[in-house]
């Protein structure tokens, strides 16, 4: 791990007031990001910009922004994490980092190219043993369909038409979703909490994020919205 290069660039985000939290701060040190951009592109790792993840279409997003979502999503040791939008693994390894060796992250990645990636990054660094990764649909949540409380965080890292229903529902009592909402080009990030049977939303920033695609999301072009499950 460039120690100098990642610490440069975590005092930076400290400075602007988007690291505020000790755990995250350690957490962003203490995982390597070269580990986690593709192949020819480490000597950028600890730039605040996103990259491109070969020619799939995803990239692993800015620190600034994972950093952003990570604040905000308030991680515990100890939680169930499913995160919708593996692409490199690297926002899995801090999950993984700020939910501890009692904790559990799942995460679920459409693409079968970046779900081998990713669990060979993970590997790489020491974090499978706490991150599963999934090949699957996860506008439908994990398991797919299954409408019960599972998880005490949900993180999307991609934008959504509307709230998905499954990964909604599978917010535990207490917990907290993040997502992107609004079309692609420009969406904002969106928390919603669980109290009981009853669930609050606010908007907290603009962003940009890729589509996410599937079945409660947007079609493969990225445009269409389906008209899927999300209705209650």
């Amino acid at each position: 791990m460039n120690v100098d290069e990642a610490s440069s660039l975590v005092d930076s985000l400290k400075r602007q007031g988007i690291v505020r939290s000790r755990r995250v701060e350690e957490a962003m040190l203490r995982v390597p990001r070269e580990l986690f951009v593709w192949p020819g592109t480490e000597h950028r790792a600890y730039e605040d910009i996103p990259l491109p993840l070969d020619d799939t279409g995803q990239t692993i997003s800015a620190p600034h922004m994972v950093a952003i979502m990570l604040e905000a999503l308030d991680v515990k040791p100890g939680n169930q994490v499913l995160e919708i939008g593996t692409g490199s693994g690297y926002n899995a390894a801090l999950l993984a980092e700020l939910v501890g060796r009692d904790g559990k992250v799942v995460s679920v990645e459409r693409l079968p190219e970046l779900v081998e990636f990713a669990r060979s990054n993970l590997k790489r660094a020491g974090y499978l043993d706490r991150v599963e990764v999934v090949l699957g649909d996860g506008s439908l949540g994990y398991p797919p369909r299954y409408e019960g409380p599972l998880y005490d965080r949900v993180t999307i890292t991609a934008s959504a038409p509307r709230l998905p229903r499954y990964p909604v529902a599978q917010l535990r009592d207490g917990g907290i979703l993040l997502v992107p909402l609004g079309p692609p080009g420009y969406q904002v990030l969106t928390r919603v909490r669980r109290r009981g049977n009853s669930y609050s939303s606010e908007e907290l920033l603009g962003c940009v994020f890729v589509p996410l695609v599937g079945e409660d999301g947007y079609g493969p072009g990225g445009l269409d919205i389906i008209r899927g499950p999300s209705k209650r």
